[in-house]
């Protein structure tokens, strides 16, 4: 693992310069998706700052809801550079929110929107698989195959690079000439879904997950929600569409 970079008197954190990088990078693509998808570039640079920092924001908070006694003694714990006093499900919820709340006062068109977002977020997670391998988070089971890594004082599978593959694929999958959308949203969805399976696969070779009632693996069974959610929500629309297409 490589959490930090000395330069001087200063420690750069790499995890963060990962997101940062990833989040970089992952803005350029949603541009040009954006400026294909003949949409207003200066309001997607706003939705995305605004999901940005309300997400940062949000996934601090979280955390430190979680250990308020701890941040009560010191407040200025709340300040941190590290990312591993950060919420990524309250980031996720209320990054999410802000943008939403930010789009819906633009009257940004919504399916064309996400798709614009697609790239960048599918980029983003690869970011996040860099991140994790670099501060140790996300790590794998304990394991002896032969390609394990030696992690916290045990042999594991190296799930954080399982979990850059992944997000690879996915990445190259939903790329507008990989897998053409035949209606707006729909790149969006087969995103969220094809992330779902990525989830369910990868969390087989955990060692951190979170476990409910008799050992199910919460992040599994949530991907399985969220997938089958997904497949529900394409037929919808491509029903709709058919129907649309018919009375033209």
């Amino acid at each position: 693992m490589f959490p930090y970079l000395r330069l001087g008197p200063f420690l750069l954190q790499m995890p963060l310069l990962a997101l940062l990088l990833g989040f970089w990078i992952g803005s350029t693509f949603i541009e040009r998706e954006a400026a294909r998808l003949g949409l207003n570039k200066e309001k997607i640079n706003s939705l995305i700052s605004y999901g940005l920092v309300g997400g940062i924001l949000g996934a601090r908070l979280a955390y430190a809801a979680q250990y308020a006694s701890v941040y009560l003694a010191n407040p200025l714990g709340l300040f941190s550079l590290s990312t591993s006093t950060l919420s990524p499900v309250g980031g996720f919820v209320i990054g999410i929110a802000a943008a939403a709340l930010y789009a819906y006062r633009q009257k940004l068109p919504l399916r064309p929107t996400l798709d614009a977002l697609t790239p960048g977020l599918a980029f983003l997670l690869i970011a996040i698989g860099v991140s994790h391998l670099l501060s140790g988070n996300a790590y794998g089971a304990p394991s002896r195959v032969p390609w394990m890594m030696y992690l916290w004082s045990d042999y594991r599978h190296p799930s954080q690079l399982y979990e850059i593959f992944l997000a690879l694929v996915v990445f190259t999958i939903v790329l507008p000439k990989i897998i053409p959308a035949h209606a707006p949203g729909v790149k969006f969805v087969q995103f969220i879904a094809f992330t779902a399976i990525a989830r369910v696969f990868l969390e087989a070779f955990r060692g951190d997950s979170v476990l409910w009632l008799d050992g199910y693996r919460a992040a599994q069974v949530m991907g399985l929600v969220v997938l089958i959610g997904c497949i529900v929500l394409l037929r919808q629309w491509e029903r709709t569409c058919q129907h649309e297409s018919i009375l033209q």
